[in-house]
């Protein structure tokens, strides 16, 4: 574990049990099968990062409240929704290391309880009794599905542009981390200034968390992964790394990484060299730059705020988005 993960870890630790606690306390099922599928998703090693950003958020914004850690829980139940679907859309194998729930279980379970999941996001976001707490939820379900859709559309694309791809991670990815830190503002009766601080801090964020996430694929193994190594190409999916990559690329060049990446069953070899042709093609030094901006503006959105030890801890987790390992 790094020094920052050790830091970031203890400086949170009581928040972070809270948490934990309130995502069991706030689950309510009816029945035992729906406790069982949710808590194979919810309980399988995340990070917590959303529903710990909110309630930071809400702590640099002075919130008197003692229902943070339960509205917290909003982010996390509508992020485990979006792995059960998002899974089951992909034809993915792991998750976090383990089967995913629909191999355990079937497919239409996997999706009813990630419907369940996306309603009790939605009935806490109404405990709020703050109808722009309400509509923000629903914004980012939209927009999220909408991200998903729009990444469905154009697996296997190879003409698939920077512009696009940066169109669907903002909306499956980023938005979230807006909308957790955005809430927070909100249920703290902060100030607009702070509430678009807030927002673009998790934007930014959001934005580069997904792109480190997406260059894990091709520099990590599938023992620290938790996934499949090349899970992403073998899904159709293309991302910034890629993307880059074959616009860089000579014509034979480029038909043999096409051909590699059309290829869902391509050998641990030709996976192999298509990681040194991202890399000598420039699309892992690009996607890291690229991230880096997103963290600089995340970053420069916390100066508004006063230098306390809740936005240093802020800072340490921007920070730590691009420096893990999984």
């Amino acid at each position: 574990m790094s020094d920052l993960k050790k830091q970031i870890l203890s400086a949170v630790e009581d928040d972070l049990q809270a948490i934990e606690q309130e995502l069991v306390t706030n689950l309510t099922p009816h029945l035992a099968l729906v406790r069982k599928v949710a808590s194979h998703i919810l309980f399988s090693g995340g990070k917590r990062l959303r529903p710990l950003l909110m309630v930071l958020a809400a702590r640099i914004c002075n919130y008197q409240g003692n229902y943070d850690k339960t509205f917290s829980t909003i982010f996390e139940y509508l992020h485990a929704a979006t792995l059960l679907h998002d899974d089951l859309i992909d034809g993915a194998r792991l998750r976090r290391g383990r089967l995913v729930a629909h191999s355990v279980w079937d497919n239409p379970t996997a999706v009813l309880v990630g419907d369940f999941l996306l309603a009790r996001g939605l009935a806490i976001a109404a405990e709020t009794g703050l109808p722009q707490v309400i509509k923000v939820i629903a914004h980012i379900t939209e927009e999220m599905s909408q991200g998903e859709i729009h990444q469905l559309q154009r697996k296997k694309a190879f003409d698939l542009t920077e512009a696009e791809y940066m169109e669907i991670i903002r909306r499956k990815t980023a938005v979230l981390f807006q909308g957790a830190c955005r809430i927070s503002a909100l249920l703290a009766e902060a100030t607009p200034v702070m509430e678009a601080a807030l927002a673009d801090f998790g934007l930014h964020l959001g934005m580069a968390f997904q792109m480190a996430d997406d260059l894990l694929d091709y520099t990590t193994d599938s023992a620290v992964l938790g996934k499949q190594v090349g899970a992403d190409l073998k899904e159709g999916k293309l991302t910034l790394p890629v993307i880059h990559a074959l616009a860089n690329a000579e014509n034979g060049v480029r038909e043999e990484m096409i051909a590699v990446i059309g290829d869902p069953g391509f050998s641990t070899t030709q996976f192999e060299k298509l990681v040194q042709q991202l890399a000598s093609l420039g699309g892992i030094d690009y996607t890291w730059r690229l991230a880096h901006q997103h963290i600089q503006k995340a970053k420069d959105a916390l100066h508004l705020f006063p230098a306390t030890e809740t936005r240093q801890i802020m800072l340490d987790i921007a920070d730590y988005a691009l420096s893990r390992k999984l």
